[in-house]
């Protein structure tokens, strides 16, 4: 039912005159006689006896007056609400993983700060295990994880995207000719990997399990964004989500290469447990998130 309908209707009983709901509302009588009309037609009955120039409230249009009444009542408080929150101060913990924490906050921040000022982020990186626990234990709000996907019944899924995840090497590299690396190639290449367990990384160790491969990387480290940049340099491999290597590969100083029968599923997932109270500061902000970071 459209709010707008509802408040013309209201307009209408209370002045007893389209022309001046008219006026007060910035409509045409027309648009006003319109809504009317739409109004009645999914209600599935008048609203107003019209006799003349007259306008009369039905007996059922004087039930439903006093329903759209508490419908605006709401909407107005709802938006005066709004604006309060835009002021008021609020603390706000997200937990990530080290690798997405810097894609959120340049994402994400400055649309917060500038529609939300009074609402504050407190940002915690983690592995996937402990920001569960953390979401479990109430010492978190929103939970964003880079994983395998994600369902359990105990969270809320607010927002989710499917996330490439590739090798890189230096456009320089051999085997950047190649579409594929082969399990030889990772056995001779200078590998820099995230740590070990570390969403992506875990994903690479159990496909390697199965093939049986053993690896020895030259560098682990948790910064993404770091090895990227040491692939730039024709430092060795790397195995990597795609938003990280947007940039190196725009530059033309990587190439990106997939490894038969290896088929990552990666996810991009914003949580909250289903027993939080979402205020409205944190629905502002989950939309945000939703909005301009998956």
């Amino acid at each position: 039912m459209d709010i707008r309908n509802l408040t013309t209707f209201v307009h209408v009983a209370e002045l007893g005159n389209f022309s001046r709901a008219a006026e007060r509302l910035g409509y045409s009588q027309p648009t006003i006689s319109v809504q009317i009309r739409q109004l009645e037609q999914e209600l599935g009955f008048r609203l107003f006896d019209r006799i003349g120039h007259a306008v009369r409230l039905t007996d059922k249009g004087r039930d439903i007056l006093v329903y759209a009444q508490q419908v605006c009542l709401l909407c107005q408080q709802m938006m005066v609400d709004n604006e309060e929150m835009k002021e008021k101060e609020t603390l706000l913990r997200i937990a990530t993983s080290d690798s997405l924490s810097a894609s959120l906050l340049y994402d994400c921040f400055p649309h917060i700060r500038k529609s939300y000022p009074g609402i504050h982020l407190k940002l915690t990186t983690a592995g996937t295990e402990e920001l569960f626990r953390l979401l479990d234990h109430n010492e978190v709000d929103i939970v964003c994880t880079l994983d395998s996907h994600i369902y359990n019944t105990n969270y809320v899924i607010a927002g989710e995207k499917n996330v490439g995840v590739h090798f890189i090497v230096n456009t320089a590299s051999p085997f950047a000719s190649q579409e594929y690396l082969s399990k030889e190639n990772l056995l001779t290449e200078n590998l820099l990997l995230t740590e070990k367990n570390m969403s992506y990384r875990r994903l690479l160790d159990q496909w390697l399990a199965t093939e049986s491969i053993e690896i020895h990387p030259v560098l682990e480290a948790g910064q993404a964004d770091l090895l990227c940049s040491l692939v730039e340099q024709g430092l060795g491999c790397s195995f990597l989500p795609d938003y990280i290597t947007e940039d190196a590969l725009s530059r033309g100083n990587i190439k990106r290469l997939a490894a038969r029968n290896f088929y990552p599923d990666l996810w991009k997932q914003i949580l909250y447990h289903r027993e939080k109270w979402v205020s409205p500061s944190m629905q502002a902000v989950l939309e945000i998130m939703t909005d301009y970071w998956l």
